[in-house]
């Protein structure tokens, strides 16, 4: 918010609580009247004239019969229900430009397990990896374990299919820690991924654009756990960044190259932060995940890898912006409704 420049923005900052509260503002109050999501549709799409600006009361909240409408959202929202598609198909209902993938990209950037199958049908490198159901999780997981065990060796990573930050992500080196990681996952998605470990350095590179991506220079997290963890992440310190990462030329091209066609693949927009996996003994390069709403401050990886490129964090706002307002035109421009009549088709009487 403070990278928009005031004299071309007017920020309107909007929450959602744990409840699913819309709150506007700064102030910790729900909208007036119905506060779920057609409050927000009506406070975003209710203006006609197109004009920014608001109309606060004491509490800085906006009265829905006055609020003019917004000229495009930012989403920062992580996890489910703002990263998935839910959030990006509201808006889109609502008629509101908003910045980042659409519905399809942001689901299937969620995703792991469709995510995985769309990169190595566009023939992209990833690591070994199986999937499981609940249904499969019922029971003795020993047996699963040791069906797993015949296909992925030790030491393998267990992640819910859907979820972000490593949370419920372990690893696993013999059968019991498989089975404690499989009974983990399974307590935030109903699918679960199982990769074959890799002794790998962890790259992440930034991507920017539309139909025409870019990719920013590649940089390295080099976690203070034994993998970059919820814990190296958030909590414990001694995780660090290395910016641009230590790479030779050929690695870090490969690794911009497949970033972008990862954004392709998945039919992103706007944003996105790729990661990898660089094998340490082999060089091999590897795809990870995408991330449709990356950490987006200042300091996060995804912003500091585009100011190492050249793009400072207020014209990477202002890009992404500009960008979500094309998306935009680009979908009202298109006919969603068919009239037989007017297109040379039978009448009806």
């Amino acid at each position: 918010m403070k990278a928009l420049d005031p004299e071309r923005y007017e920020v309107v900052p909007i929450s959602i609580s744990r409840t699913g509260r819309w709150v506007l503002g700064g102030a910790h109050y729900a909208l007036p009247g119905d506060p779920s999501i057609g409050g927000l549709i009506e406070v975003g799409h209710g203006g006609r004239s197109g004009t920014p600006g608001r109309a606060g009361n004491r509490h800085g909240l906006v009265r829905r019969e006055r609020a003019s409408r917004l000229d495009v959202v930012f989403p920062v929202v992580h996890g489910t229900g703002g990263e998935d598609g839910s959030l990006q198909g509201l808006l889109s209902l609502a008629g509101i430009p908003f910045v980042g993938s659409g519905v399809l990209g942001s689901a299937v950037g969620m995703d792991k397990l469709i995510m995985k199958a769309l990169f190595r049908h566009a023939g992209l490198p990833i690591v070994d990896y199986r999937a499981l159901r609940a249904r499969d999780l019922e029971g003795d997981l020993s047996d699963v374990a040791a069906s797993l065990e015949k296909v992925i060796a030790y030491p393998a990573f267990v992640k819910p299919a859907n979820g972000g930050s490593s949370v419920g992500v372990s690893k696993a080196v013999d059968r019991a820690s498989m089975v404690k990681g499989l009974r983990l996952a399974a307590r935030y998605d109903r699918k679960v991924v199982v990769e074959r470990g890799v002794d790998a350095r962890e790259i992440e590179c930034s991507v920017l654009g539309n139909d025409r991506p870019i990719a920013s220079v590649p940089g390295e997290i080099i976690p203070c756990n034994e993998f970059y963890d919820y814990r190296a992440k958030y909590v414990d310190e001694g995780s660090r960044i290395e910016i641009p990462a230590s790479l030779c030329a050929e690695q870090s091209e490969r690794v911009r190259e497949l970033a972008v066609r990862a954004f392709e693949a998945l039919d992103l927009a706007g944003m996105a932060r790729v990661d990898f996996f660089v094998c340490r003994a082999s060089g091999e390069v590897f795809l990870n995940e995408v991330n449709t709403i990356p950490g987006f401050t200042s300091i996060s990886m995804y912003a500091k890898l585009w100011e190492a490129s050249g793009i400072p964090f207020a014209g990477l706002v202002d890009r992404l912006i500009e960008l979500a307002l094309e998306s935009h035109a680009e979908r009202t421009a298109l006919i969603t409704t068919y009239d037989g009549r007017k297109n040379g088709g039978p009448r009806r009487s």
